[in-house]
């Protein structure tokens, strides 16, 4: 169904069922940070997993520039990973660092360091049974907590 207004010639779609209007106007490419408050700019992007938002930050320099100045958007994300990583964390926030730093450098590690706790390699019998992407460096008191666990096992 169509109509078109007297007052504004563009042409509108009423979809069937749907009290929505859309216009006509083509709305591909638009860029919700040009319209919309930084604030709800944030909101929007603080839906995003770790992915997402590392995606969104290299889309646009205005969505590079709202990413990167928000540290709140990163802060949740550290948080999951203090979960697994507390140590590390608390010691990098007392350093001053901001949630962006704290995450990437702590990010694999937590990963690791959970996949290794829940057991994932307990029956690894050589180094060329572990999975890539499966280590990194850390340290001796994680290697100590993840032998604790095996041991429990």
């Amino acid at each position: 169904m169509q109509y078109v207004s007297k007052r504004n010639p563009d042409t509108c779609h009423f979809g069937e069922g749907s009290p929505t209007l859309i216009s006509s106007e083509q709305t591909y490419g638009h860029n919700f940070a040009e319209t919309l408050p930084v604030e709800m700019c944030v909101n929007i992007f603080s839906k995003l997993d770790i992915k997402s938002l590392c995606s969104a930050a290299v889309t646009c320099k205005q969505w590079n520039h709202i990413i990167e100045k928000s540290d709140h958007l990163w802060r949740n994300h550290c948080l999951t990973v203090r979960a697994v990583c507390q140590r590390e964390v608390d010691g990098d926030r007392e350093e001053g660092l901001s949630w962006k730093v704290i995450l990437v450098r702590n990010y694999q590690k937590g990963y690791v360091k959970k996949e290794w706790l829940s057991g994932r390699f307990s029956f690894i019998h050589s180094a060329e049974e572990i999975p890539d992407k499966s280590m990194c460096p850390l340290d001796a008191e994680t290697w100590g907590e993840i032998l604790e666990a095996e041991l429990e096992r």
